[in-house]
């Protein structure tokens, strides 16, 4: 019974099979799987209802959340009108930790962590303003 299947089917099936787990392991780093390729970050401010510029583009109003990616830089800016601008810098860093796990898992994860930039986490997930009048 188990000579029925030849040895060249069984080499397609290997093939196959070899074939969909190189597949899979090019889409596979630990830090793309567990930690994603960006960060979310809270913007508040004393008072609340401040505009926040991300690199020089409005998006909302203080309380506020976003996405961010891990492999930026960010300037962020604070407007209020009758208050200071306050400037703030949003900067990364490579976690250490998930370096060592793709090194562990071998090369394909090192490679698709680096590549998507997931190995960056942002310094800072909240950020407040204290703005102070002009």
């Amino acid at each position: 019974m188990r000579y029925w299947l030849s040895f060249r089917v069984s080499k397609k099936v290997k093939a196959l099979l070899c074939l969909l787990i190189f597949c899979l392991s090019l889409s596979l780093g630990c830090a793309a799987i567990f930690k994603g390729t960006s960060d979310k970050v809270d913007f508040s401010s004393e008072p609340e209802g401040a505009k926040v510029y991300v690199n020089g583009v409005l998006m909302g109003d203080t309380p506020l959340n976003l996405k961010l990616e891990s492999k930026r830089t960010y300037y962020v800016e604070f407007k209020k009108e009758g208050y200071e601008t306050k400037h703030f810098t949003l900067t990364n860093h490579v976690g250490v930790g998930w370096i060592i796990l793709d090194v562990i898992f071998g090369v394909v994860p090192v490679v698709v962590d680096a590549a998507t930039g997931s190995w960056y986490v942002l310094d800072q997930d909240y950020v407040n303003a204290v703005l102070e009048t002009e």
